[in-house]
């Protein structure tokens, strides 16, 4: 029995040593616990003090602090309020950069004095004596560096409500130039009455010797495309060219005649043309360098094409809205092989519409063979006409042109002309049928219908010139001059 009874003794007393050392490791167990914890929030802490999200905005609310804990701490309810207020500022900004795209493309309404929603004194059916309405011309108006006050003179001789005006001072003009440009356009009233002229903003490069001229003037015959959907020819102009006739004799003219001629100088004759402007190959550094250089021409010459005639002819001349659309928004694919073939011609403007037209069925017979422009040329006679000199004045305007080329800056004729043909003070507009001001003041500083014309002696002078290029028969048959 003592024996049983120190072994029970000896079994408690294991017992108990079993239970304290348990006692003291889970004692050990529950501060390693604690100090782990405690460095884990230590650790958390630091990581949100150094986090780059913004944190939350305090909030006097306890149940905005429970529902912005409980979101913290749900991993899947934290992606989901970042997606949607994602999704959200994405459709916000989406919806403020659509609306400033459309507030920059948006122009104000003409002025209504200018464009009268009811027009009843033209083209009335019940009385066929009364003239067709006027037409509108787009006119492409570019220059280079120092040509700003030209570009300005040019807008103002050739200026009509009616008409749209899209300005360009190409690359080797400096940006305070082309600000300055924009800045002159804006500072006039009837240009803003109007909403007819622009300015190129992003400019291009022009070397008249290659092919970024012809470039150019499809960029800006596209450009014009889109501003305006109602004019009817296509003019482009540079800042050596003047008119020899108002915009109400020009208008006047055109309004009896079908809008798909082109006035186009034009010949298949090259002669000594083929070596020194079809055969060389050329690239210009216009198409693809940014800054100015020099024509590159090939040691090689090419053949001439015989899947096309090639004609050639001047760089200036009045086109039709149905050409411009055809060259740039047709389906047929010869524009686009004559692009790519003149691409590497040298003086590629002057024969691509040319070419064009008489190799097209649906327009070799719209082509009259002048451009309504007085150029000189020199004898023998060179690639470009010579500088206009005072004995021109008078049969320049005999000649009945539209226009003349070229001119020297600040060129004493070109006073003369704006005194003697135009009546256009210095600084004004051209005065038309549209101007109701009082003589002694700016005569165009009050106005009233644009529709309304009043043609004078350069009308006549005009109509002589194109009945007299259209008497011949040939309204009907290919006007294309084969030589």
């Amino acid at each position: 029995m003592l024996r049983k009874k120190k072994r029970n003794n000896s079994y408690y007393k294991s017992k108990e040593r079993q239970r304290k050392k348990q006692t003291r490791e889970n004692r050990i167990l529950v501060r390693s616990k604690s100090k782990s914890v405690s460095k884990h929030q230590t650790m958390q802490s630091q990581h949100q003090t150094t986090s780059h999200h913004p944190p939350l905005p305090p909030s006097s609310s306890s149940s905005f602090k429970l529902s912005s804990t409980a979101i913290l701490k749900d991993p899947k309810t934290t992606l989901s309020v970042v997606l949607a207020t994602s999704l959200f500022s994405l459709v916000f900004f989406l919806s403020l950069f659509s609306s400033s795209s459309s507030s920059t493309i948006h122009r104000p309404e003409p002025d209504p004095f200018l464009f009268p929603k009811t027009q009843t004194h033209f083209h009335n059916a019940q009385n066929p004596s009364d003239p067709p309405p006027p037409p509108s011309i787009a006119y492409l108006i570019s220059g280079s560096t120092g040509d700003s006050a030209r570009i300005i003179r040019l807008l103002s001789a050739t200026y009509h409500p009616r008409n749209r005006y899209l300005l360009h001072l190409d690359r080797f003009a400096s940006r305070a130039e082309r600000d300055r440009l924009a800045v002159n356009v804006q500072s006039v009233p009837i240009f803003n009455a109007a909403q007819n002229v622009d300015v190129i903003g992003k400019a291009d490069f022009v070397y008249p010797k290659g092919s970024s001229s012809l470039s150019f003037t499809l960029h800006g015959a596209s450009m014009l495309l889109r501003l305006a959907s109602n004019w009817d020819w296509f003019i482009s102009l540079n800042a050596g060219d003047y008119p020899l006739v108002t915009q109400d004799d020009l208008l006047h003219i055109l309004s009896y005649l079908p809008k798909s001629l082109n006035f186009v100088s034009h010949s298949s004759y090259i002669g000594w043309r083929e070596s020194k402007k079809l055969k060389p190959i050329i690239v210009d550094p216009g198409l693809y360098l940014s800054e100015k250089s020099s024509m590159f021409y090939a040691s090689q010459k090419r053949e001439l094409p015989n899947a096309y005639k090639l004609f050639t002819g001047s760089s200036f001349a009045i086109y039709s809205r149905n050409l411009i659309e055809f060259c740039i928004l047709g389906t047929d694919n010869l524009p686009r092989t004559l692009l790519m073939y003149f691409s590497n011609t040298p003086s590629a403007l002057s024969s691509y519409f040319p070419t064009i037209l008489c190799n097209s069925r649906q327009f070799n017979k719209t082509i009259v063979n002048h451009n309504l422009q007085y150029a000189n040329f020199d004898k023998p006679p060179k690639e470009e006409p010579r500088k206009v000199i005072p004995d021109d004045f008078d049969p320049m305007i005999q000649s009945g042109a539209a226009f003349a080329s070229k001119f020297n800056l600040n060129d004493p004729l070109l006073d003369r002309i704006d005194q003697e043909i135009l009546s256009r003070g210095r600084g004004d507009v051209v005065p038309g049928g549209w101007c109701l001001g009082e003589p002694r003041n700016s005569t165009c500083s009050v106005w009233g219908d644009a529709d309304v014309l009043r043609p004078g002696l350069g009308a006549k002078r005009l109509e002589k010139l194109i009945v007299k290029l259209l008497s011949n028969g040939t309204s009907t048959t290919n006007r294309c001059i084969f030589e």
